[in-house]
């Protein structure tokens, strides 16, 4: 026993010193999975079983109850958060489950057997009982009279005097068995928390100065302690109005790190006090205090400190933060008390009811959120559009819907012809008998591994007619990454089209059907998928080394649908091509869009080519969707424009240069387009249509948001910058996925909720808002790089290529050419023992990873060179394009020399450097500056009558790009071989 205790103990039954800590949170809990829980939990934190003999504090050997409770909205007005503790069996903890859709868990104790963060420290070992994992414990016996502490040596000597008047006031027939209670959650962390509520608190008494008292735990001054004692006493400040928060934090940290200060606790003697005489005292001061409003300072501002979420998940539940509700003492003043969770700050307080009250802590409430995070904050770093009209019917019903109107409407153009919605339907019908067949239905996923035609089209929507999601793979990726998608999905199936069946690509498990052999038309009831369920999942590269599948709902990729055929005027006279692989996010938009409103989906089959490019555009599209790459591309290569009318340009940073250039191709009557939107928020949440009077920064701003969709632009603590300055940008609203698929980790990690409890997704993108309201892009907050369009982290590339057994470290980096603005991925490796064959090992990597993941030239180093703190100095590491070396046997002659000149103009690299065997893909060249090489080639040096064929023979130039073997097809090609 201790004094504070023991004065604890000294409270009269209808002022029960209570503590609630609440865990409020999203999923399901199981009671008896709880109360298992609790039994662990409290077996290692025996402080929650104490109960009260005679005068001595025993393990009564009986753990804490759990009682669930339901239809309880706010725990704050939860008539059960105000029941007293000792219970009838002398019992001073218990758990409550506020059952609900989003339950609540609330651990209760009686302040006489622990303290706030005693209380913590019992919760945290609920939870890690919950996970299955070992209780931390908390078992320490000693008190604070047993601590060689200077605080606690100090405590009572300089007690204030002072006998101020409460800082809200005493409503009339004042009782304190009714407390008001209030919480207010804000947006953000904030450094130095403790000192600017002090300044808020004084700003809001009107006092030119204000006693402010700051309960101050003892643990940390003593870490070898892990006990849910009382281990707390008080540090109190005189705070002056004109004082700012900077000065009142200096002086906080000054008396922390002397253990100095004027503090409070009572008095060892008060053990020798009857609790009867305690209790009537108690009484006395509560009345006193009540009658004569006046007390020993103007607030208590009590600071619990970061309280992370993460403490609180479980397999099943999802916690978005916690906070501490605790009963006004008699004869204390107004106590805030603040609990820092994971870009959130709750704030709680309790005082006396009565008429006005509500307005007054409001009122309190509203001037230290204002001071955490001033409103204009708030107004200038959030931005909404409209909220989403109703969405109407699903995707697979809007398709249906266009069968029904149109059923002789073509519904995809491929270069082997042209496709009905009727026949497409139909097509569609036979995959979906086919995958029910195997058993396939809802929350399924079924890989899709097939080259841009109708079948692949009629395999992504039959499987969305069958009920399941569809996985869209790309077919030049190698085996083992198709086989690693289809097992971290867990695909119960696989849809491929011919020759890719005889590859070894699928896992055990995961079924197999060939598109070519399904039957085109079958008897089904097409599924009518639900909002919530799954509808697709694409991969992107993930930064733990491992890909990350990205689960996109039904519900999500209806809102897209409906705000992006609005905005963008997509409708029955849209003619949209599919330019990108399947497995990209962009080439939903083109897969899925048209489809819904009657307008056709236009097939590249081939490898994109200039005559590819061009077919398409002569063959009516209206409509590009397509990134600045290959925006940039198709201006560079001189392309008729057609009749596209309409550029959707999306992936990567969208510059005002190729804007302008695509604004003299396709003319001043065509719509340029710069849309938003990660994988994670359904292909695109936002756009602006470029205006070359009006934008003139350096790139085109991203705009603002879609119907239904929320930007947040949020500071490091999560809380809303100031007007003008960078920032995180965040989104929520109705396009967000589902997270990331068998990865709640991540899904945690990247989905967060704010303080309203929306959930958002945080996009590691840094923004800032324009002058005239919409967004521009400022660059990232990690390692990620867009290359291509392709979101790229190094970090995974790096990881496997470290998988190899002669690489002892490596590291992957983005750099550009010399004269090119483009980035290319440049490894850099060390070696485990002995040299490195940078081809075998170039080999490998092609064996694991996409393409657009191998770096285009990887240079072996002794050693990597590091700055001061440790990190490895990637602008230090050599420049791979500025040490190549020519070499020896003179100049080429005929083709390759002019093959090596065209390189030379694509590449940015001195012509003399190259000879035959030269690489052009570890030169540094990318897929589009391959297509414009094999474009200038076959322009300049097959002739018109081997352009085409030369064109065709672009996957062997892919297999094996070098200046001999180029010139060697583009020979053949122009001798009509």
């Amino acid at each position: 026993m201790c004094p504070i205790e023991q004065w604890f103990l000294g409270f009269p039954a209808k002022m029960s010193p209570v503590t609630n800590f609440c865990v409020e949170g999203a999923g399901r809990l199981d009671t008896e999975s709880l109360r298992r829980a609790v039994a662990v939990a409290s077996e290692a934190c025996p402080g929650a079983r104490l109960v009260r003999r005679g005068r001595r504090w025993v393990d009564g050997g009986a753990d804490p109850a759990v009682k669930v409770v339901s239809g309880v909205a706010d725990p704050c007005a939860a008539p059960e958060l105000r029941s007293p503790l000792p219970n009838r069996s002398g019992a001073n903890c218990e758990v409550l489950l506020l059952d609900g859709p989003e339950p609540t868990v609330v651990l209760r104790a009686s302040h006489v057997v622990m303290d706030g963060r005693g209380l913590i420290l019992w919760a945290r070992d609920v939870f890690r009982a919950l996970r299955g994992e070992e209780p931390a414990g908390a078992r320490s016996t000693g008190t604070v009279l047993d601590l060689d502490n200077p605080f606690y040596s100090q405590a009572g000597q300089a007690e204030a005097a002072t006998k101020v008047p409460s800082l809200l006031g005493i409503p009339p027939r004042a009782d304190i068995r009714r407390q008001l209670w209030r919480r207010r959650t804000v947006d953000g962390n904030f450094p130095a928390l403790s000192a600017k509520l002090a300044a808020a608190v004084t700003a809001f008494s009107g006092r030119p100065t204000a006693p402010i008292r700051f309960p101050l735990d003892l643990r940390p001054f003593h870490p070898e302690i892990r006990s849910t004692g009382n281990l707390s006493l008080v540090l109190s400040l005189d705070v002056a109005a004109v004082d700012s928060w900077e000065e009142i934090y200096q002086r906080l940290l000054a008396a922390l790190s002397d253990q100095d200060g004027r503090v409070s606790a009572p008095d060892p003697s008060i053990l020798k006090a009857p609790v009867p005489l305690l209790r009537y005292f108690i009484r006395r001061a509560e009345r006193s205090a009540r009658r004569e409003d006046r007390f020993s300072a103007t607030a208590n501002v009590n600071n619990l400190g970061r309280v992370p979420a993460e403490w609180f998940h479980t397999g099943t539940f999802e916690a978005a933060g916690a906070y501490m509700v605790s009963p006004m003492e008699p004869a204390t003043p107004v106590s805030v008390v603040a609990t820092e969770g994971d870009g959130r700050t709750d704030l709680t307080v309790a005082w006396w009811d009565g008429p006005g009250m509500s307005e007054r802590v409001d009122a309190l409430l509203d001037t230290v959120g204002e001071a955490l995070a001033p409103a204009v904050h708030r107004e200038q770093g959030r931005l909404t559009s409209a909220a989403l009209p109703d969405p109407g019917p699903g995707i697979v019903d809007r398709f249906l819907e266009q069968v029904r109107r149109r059923p002789d409407a073509i519904a995809v153009s491929a270069s082997d012809g042209e496709v009905t919605y009727a026949e497409l339907d139909r097509r569609m019908r036979g995959v979906a008998k086919s995958l029910r067949e195997l058993g396939v239905g809802r929350e399924d996923v079924v890989g899709l591994l097939a080259d841009k035609t109708v079948d692949a089209v009629a395999g992504a929507w039959g499987t969305l007619m069958a009920g399941a999601a569809y996985l869209p793979m790309d077919p030049q990726h190698p085996d083992a990454r198709i086989r690693t998608l289809l097992a971290d999905a867990k695909a119960a199936a696989c849809l491929v089209t011919r020759p890719h069946d005889r590859r070894d690509h699928r896992p055990d498990g995961c079924a197999g059907l060939v598109l070519d052999d399904l039957p085109r038309d079958a008897d089904l009831e097409p599924a009518a998928p639900a909002p919530g369920d799954l509808a697709y999942v694409v991969y992107t590269s993930g930064s733990t080394g491992r890909p990350k599948g990205v689960e996109v709902e039904h519900r999500s990729i209806a809102a897209y649908a409906t705000c992006a055929t609005k905005e963008h005027g997509i409708g029955p006279a849209t003619r949209l091509p599919l330019l990108c692989s399947l497995s990209f996010d962009l080439a939903q938009l083109s897969l899925i869009l048209p489809l819904t409103v009657g307008g056709t989906l236009q097939l590249l089959r081939d490898e994109i080519s200039h005559l590819g490019l061009q077919e398409v555009l002569d063959a009516g599209a209206t409509t590009l969707s397509l990134t600045p790459s290959h925006l940039d591309l198709i201006t560079r290569l001189e392309l008729r424009p057609g009749a596209v009318r309409t550029l959707l340009v999306i992936g990567e940073q969208f510059t005002r240069g190729v804007a302008l250039r695509a604004r003299q191709v396709f003319g001043p009557d065509c719509l340029i387009t710069n849309m938003y939107g990660p994988a994670e928020a359904t292909i695109g949440v936002g756009y602006h249509d470029f205006d070359a009077d009006r934008d003139e920064g350096a790139a085109v701003p991203i705009g603002v948001p879609y119907d239904g969709v929320t930007y947040h632009v949020l500071d490091a603590g999560r809380g809303y910058v100031a007007p003008g300055e960078p920032g995180e940008l965040y989104i929520g609203g109705s396009q967000l996925a589902r997270g990331y698929r068998g990865r709640p980790d991540l899904t945690r990690e990247r989905f967060v909720r704010l303080a309203d409890g929306g959930r958002v997704y945080r996009t590691g993108d840094i923004v800032r808002r324009l002058p005239g309201g919409g967004l521009e892009f400022c660059g990232r907050i990690d390692d990620q790089i867009k290359v291509l369009g392709h979101r790229i982290e190094p970090a995974e590339i790096a990881q496997t290529m470290e998988t190899h057994p002669a690489v002892s470290g490596a590291v992957v980096v983005a750099r550009s050419r010399p004269g090119h603005r483009d980035k290319t991925l440049c490894g850099y490796v060390t070696a485990a023992d002995g040299p490195i064959d940078i081809g075998e090992l170039t080999g490998y990597l092609a064996e694991q990873l996409p393409g657009y993941l191998v770096p285009a030239t990887i240079v072996p180093v002794a050693e990597f060179p590091r700055s001061m703190n440790g990190k490895i100095a990637t602008a230090s590491l050599p420049d791979p394009f500025g040490d190549a070396k020519p070499v020896a046997g003179g100049a080429l002659e005929g083709m390759e020399d002019t093959v090596a000149r065209i390189w030379s103009q694509v590449l940015g690299v001195e012509a003399d450097r190259l000879h035959g065997a030269s690489d052009f893909h570890r030169l540094g060249g990318d897929s589009l500056s391959l297509i414009t090489m094999v474009a200038q080639v076959a322009r300049h040096a097959t002739g018109p009558d081997g352009e085409r064929a030369f064109v065709s023979r672009l996957p062997e130039i892919i297999r094996r790009t070098t200046v001999e073997h180029v010139a060697e097809l583009a020979v053949q090609a122009r001798a009509g071989q």
